[in-house]
């Protein structure tokens, strides 16, 4: 099967530590390291981040690759909007995303998914595809994200192919099979 050429762009370190802080909101995991500031840490387990979503975000199939150092440019300058009402300090050593604790990022994400904010949608979307990273693996080839113990994958209850490299069910999800294979189906289960 031939393949389309992939391209993931390339972003900075701050726009790095940005999006791990929003996809970490979006679905959290557990700190990769003791002084992690992107990963707050309040689940235990792989999040968003661990599954993947920068490399899915960088992904030249998403449509947005080329927007990210703008989009974290903008949920940066929220969260100042944000933190000087709310009388919040900001870290200059990080970017201020990832100053926030997770319950402002919580707060904050809420506010900017909210109905009528005038960028909602980018936001939905960039919430969408961290948490595709997480149940779907959309940017890696999902034997290959088992094999490798994927988090999201694995919580979910995703088992390993069969052999050959496909997917049965042992039980018929209704009980019972519906329907006989169609005599004219091909080896790897397309339609004649």
């Amino acid at each position: 099967m031939r393949r389309i050429p992939e391209r993931r762009v390339d972003i900075g370190p701050d726009t790095t530590l940005t999006l791990e802080a929003y996809a970490d909101t979006i679905v959290p995991g557990e700190k990769r390291w003791p002084g992690d500031r992107a990963i707050a840490g309040v689940s235990t387990g792989g999040g968003a981040v661990d599954c993947g979503a920068i490399d899915l975000l960088r992904w030249d199939a998403t449509g947005i690759h080329d927007g990210l150092e703008d989009l974290a440019d903008r949920v940066n300058g929220h969260t100042r909007v944000y933190a000087e009402k709310a009388g919040i300090a900001l870290d200059a050593t990080v970017p201020p995303f990832v100053s926030l604790d997770y319950d402002d990022r919580v707060r904050l994400i809420q506010e900017l998914t909210t109905p009528g904010h005038p960028e909602k949608d980018f936001w939905v979307l960039l919430s969408l595809f961290c948490n595709m990273a997480y149940d779907s693996a959309a940017h890696l080839h999902t034997a290959d994200a088992l094999a490798d113990g994927h988090p999201g994958l694995t919580a979910m209850g995703i088992t390993q192919p069969d052999a050959d490299g496909l997917w049965r069910f042992k039980s018929s999800g209704y009980g019972r099979q519906l329907a006989e294979t169609h005599p004219d189906t091909t080896p790897t289960g397309s339609p004649a």
